[in-house]
């Protein structure tokens, strides 16, 4: 994760608090934040795609991908 992405976020934020953004600097907030979801998505599933599960008699198994269906 890019520290400078996350620094402009809370500049954003910050200034929003104190002021209202104009509407280039909304729009540079929700590519921002888009940017830092999808890189928060994309570790999260590394985590989960390298975890495994220890059953009690020793054996390991992968997660297997969830299905919402």
């Amino acid at each position: 994760m890019d520290p400078k992405l996350l620094e402009r976020i809370n500049a954003l934020a910050r200034k929003q608090k104190e002021t209202p953004l104009t509407e280039e600097e909304k729009a540079e907030q929700a590519a921002l934040r888009a940017e830092y979801i999808k890189e928060y998505r994309a570790t999260l599933r590394g985590i989960l795609e390298n975890t495994v599960i220890q059953r009690p008699d020793g054996s390991r198994e992968k997660l297997k991908k969830r299905s919402d269906k």
